[in-house]
């Protein structure tokens, strides 16, 4: 199985898209199906993107399609993160994720460590280094997961 896409939401969809695109080596680009969004590819260009729409715009079901719909933009902390696996090293993923002015740290999550970039101050992006993703593949698994947890 393998994730293909994510989408998220930012005031400047733009920037978030070209910011993550740069994480993970790729390129952004517009995102037409729906007005003022942006889609960030991957370096392997197989299909692996982060979509990317204004905070305004929402998904709806639709009689055959999906819907975009604007309102009032959602704006604050979410609890939606995503975790990229990038090719730079650590020291490059800090420096732009400083450079952005957003919170940007190195931190331990256990089976794992990664870069917390808190883009636009508001939705956390955990960006791993090609070493920081090795280590997750590894330690993200449903077996050591009962491990950690006591679930054995």
């Amino acid at each position: 199985m393998r994730l293909f896409h994510v989408s998220l939401s930012a005031a400047d969809p733009e920037l978030a898209a070209r910011f993550i695109a740069r994480l993970m080596g790729g390129e952004a680009l517009p995102f037409p199906p729906f007005p003022d969004s942006w889609i960030a590819f991957g370096r392997a260009d197989d299909g692996t993107a982060v979509e990317v729409y204004p905070l305004t715009h929402r998904l709806l079901p639709g009689p055959g399609n999906v819907l975009c719909e604007t309102g009032a933009a959602q704006t604050g902390p979410t609890f939606a993160h995503v975790a990229l696996a990038s090719p730079l090293p650590a020291a490059d993923i800090l420096t732009m994720g400083k450079a952005e002015g957003w919170p940007t740290r190195r931190c331990n999550r256990g089976p794992f460590e990664c870069i917390e970039i808190w883009l636009e101050n508001r939705l956390l992006v955990e960006a791993l280094d090609p070493e920081m993703a090795e280590d997750y593949r590894a330690g993200m698994t449903a077996a050591n997961w009962r491990t950690m947890f006591g679930m054995v």
